[in-house]
């Protein structure tokens, strides 16, 4: 088998196989999605072109068993030096791990070293979500900034999908026409490949119902449910420009976007009484911890609250 394009001459035809072999696996058993598993191979692949220009030649399996915790902090040090974020390097090095795991599992590569280096410390994340209003003008606001009515009626569709749902712009972009008319609940296959009941509000099936009256386009069962103006797959990029021309006409912070309406539907889910779980099971994620960061979010608002309302704490 020959060595991938992007890593000839720095691995060698052994490992090069083993590459292609945890490519099938993240592809058909843990079921990534594309445009993951290609931000792993430029993890991985530049990791592994810095061992060749370290190590002096292409490597090999061998190679990777004998490497030792100061290759690993070389490798890191290098990244730093060349002004990755930690973000993305401490993403690298979960990549790197994953792929050691991986070689262990199959009886080819056993290096402990690797589980000692440890990463950057990165700050923990907070979701920003727009307030109550903010997402409400969002929706109301859209259509107004449409070239043509039965477009601001699909971008005002797509926006109360993510915002009444929870959806990723990806779930809602990827939805077929036979998903219309809507029921009061959806079933969903989202990222990981991972199936979720999502209930659908009133509001949604108005919006979506809406926009198909609309819609110049005749779409079959088959085809995309959100269309662009060729009547083509809407692409996400559209939506965004769109909510980035509505930021300006409204005054909305730079953090508004279409994935910023998905953290408001947990965030604002959360603020009425909901519980982690089943914002957990809404959101499709496969962790609690990750639900978890939505507790912040509210924490936040509280002392924000807090502050403005207690006499002792006026400033």
């Amino acid at each position: 088998m020959a060595e991938p394009a992007e890593l000839i001459g720095a691995v060698t035809a052994d490992l090069a196989r083993q590459i292609d072999a945890w490519r099938r696996w993240l592809r058909s058993e843990k079921r990534v999605s594309p445009h993951t598993r290609a931000a792993y191979d430029a993890d991985l692949g530049a990791f592994l072109h810095f061992l060749a220009r370290h190590l002096g030649g292409p490597i090999n399996l061998e190679a990777l068993g004998d490497l030792r915790p100061a290759d690993f902090r070389a490798w890191l040090a290098n990244r730093v030096m060349a002004g990755f974020e930690k973000s993305s390097t401490a993403r690298a090095l979960s990549v790197v791990r994953g792929f050691f795991r991986f070689l262990d599992r199959q009886g080819e590569v056993h290096n402990a070293a690797v589980g000692v280096v440890r990463g950057p410390r990165v700050p923990r994340s907070v979701p920003k979500a727009l307030t109550v209003g903010e997402a409400a003008d969002a929706l109301d606001g859209i259509a107004e900034l449409a070239s043509e009515p039965w477009i601001g009626a699909r971008d005002t569709a797509v926006l109360t999908f993510l915002y009444g749902c929870g959806l990723r712009i990806g779930e809602a972009l990827g939805l077929d026409r036979r998903t219309a008319p809507l029921g009061e609940t959806l079933m969903l296959t989202g990222k990981g490949g991972k199936t979720r009941m999502v209930p659908v509000l009133p509001a949604v099936q108005r919006a979506v119902d809406d926009y198909l009256a609309r819609c110049p386009y005749q779409l079959d069962p088959d085809d995309p449910l959100f269309v662009g103006a060729r009547g083509k797959r809407l692409n996400s990029r559209q939506i965004q420009g769109a909510v980035q021309r509505l930021r300006g006409w409204l005054g909305l912070p730079e953090s508004a976007t279409p994935h910023a309406l998905r953290h408001s539907f947990a965030t604002h889910l959360l603020a009425g009484g909901g519980d982690l779980r089943t914002i957990q099971e809404l959101l499709g994620h496969a962790s609690l911890s990750t639900t978890q960061r939505y507790t912040d979010v509210d924490a936040a608002r509280l002392m924000d609250v807090h502050r403005a309302a207690h006499p002792r704490d006026r400033r």
